[in-house]
């Protein structure tokens, strides 16, 4: 799989956050975090039009934004505010399967109010990060005609804010979220079942995510299942599905379809994506990667899921 430049351009809406993150192997405070951080690190590996609308604070080092412009994203969109950045703090169990956190701190991003520039309003493909599905759907109204909206969204905001999300959702044509988020939403245990009632909802596909366990997509080519990657060496899970989204994402404008057969090659993509963001702290795992590491892993997948077709 060869890196190159799309003719689709990326939208990302989301957060830009200082987190502090607790667990085996140590405390590591004030790390780069939020959801945009890690979908445009890495989107930016197979498109270099991708713009992102966040909010900082006046606390938030310059030098985090400056990489993100020397990765070739537009960043123009991050408003500096007078205040605190987002700060979330967590902590993990030993096995690395649960987190508690700790505490959260909105700062600017409690009034954060997404403005899209002419350009941005004209993206091929959006991503709508974890955010008020309000804010979510503002987002998609000032948008012009995007190809694909896609959506995150977390538990807080389906008990929360359900009326409103599935307001939004009317105008989502992927969502992703996790297997918990998934039943609370549909009101359904059994994951088949959970898919499609979302897909009921509006969605015309939807991506279960379910951390060591794969994904799972549900779209009009059927259901498709992506394993995750086994590795030896995982220290921060933190932004596993958000690198997951960007891999998407990016492999979708990279590809210049959306075709059924593309977006199940994007759920691969996504797998990489994530694999490598597991293995070292904040965004450290998507720094500096080279295209044949993430050849080399595309066809690490490919291995794990090949098997000979037999007639039983």
């Amino acid at each position: 799989m060869k890196t190159r430049s799309a003719h689709r351009s990326l939208l990302i809406v989301g957060s830009v956050a200082l987190d502090d993150i607790d667990g085996p192997f140590g405390l590591h405070k004030d790390v780069l975090g939020g959801s945009a951080s890690f979908i445009a690190r890495a989107a930016s590996y197979f498109t270099r039009d991708v713009s992102v609308v966040a909010v900082v604070g006046d606390d938030f080092p310059q030098h985090y934004l400056d990489e993100m412009t020397a990765l070739g994203i537009d960043a123009t969109g991050v408003e500096r505010q007078a205040g605190e950045t987002f700060h979330w703090a967590g902590r993990y169990s030993d096995d690395l399967a649960s987190r508690e956190t700790l505490d959260t701190k909105l700062g600017v991003f409690a009034s954060f109010q997404p403005r899209l520039s002419p350009a941005q309003r004209d993206a091929s493909l959006v991503f709508l990060g974890n955010i008020d599905p309000i804010l979510q759907r503002d987002v998609v109204e000032q948008t012009r005609a995007p190809l694909l909206v896609a959506a995150d969204t977390m538990n807080f905001w389906i008990g929360g804010k359900r009326a409103e999300l599935l307001r939004t959702l009317e105008r989502v044509n992927t969502l992703l979220l996790n297997d918990e988020e998934a039943r609370q939403l549909a009101e359904e245990h059994n994951l088949c079942k959970a898919a499609a009632g979302i897909l009921r909802m509006g969605p015309s596909s939807v991506v279960i995510k379910r951390g060591d366990a794969g994904a799972l997509l549900f779209h009009q080519g059927g259901t498709f299942g992506v394993p995750a990657l086994p590795l030896e060496d995982v220290r921060d899970p933190t932004g596993a599905g958000d690198s997951f989204a960007g891999g998407f994402m990016g492999y979708l404008a990279y590809a210049g379809t959306l075709e059924p057969r593309a977006i199940r090659t994007a759920m691969i993509v996504g797998s990489v994506m994530a694999s490598f963001a597991v293995e070292k702290f904040s965004v450290d795992g998507l720094r500096g990667l080279a295209a044949e590491a993430i050849q080399q892993r595309f066809d690490a997948f490919t291995e794990l899921t090949r098997f000979d077709q037999v007639r039983l």
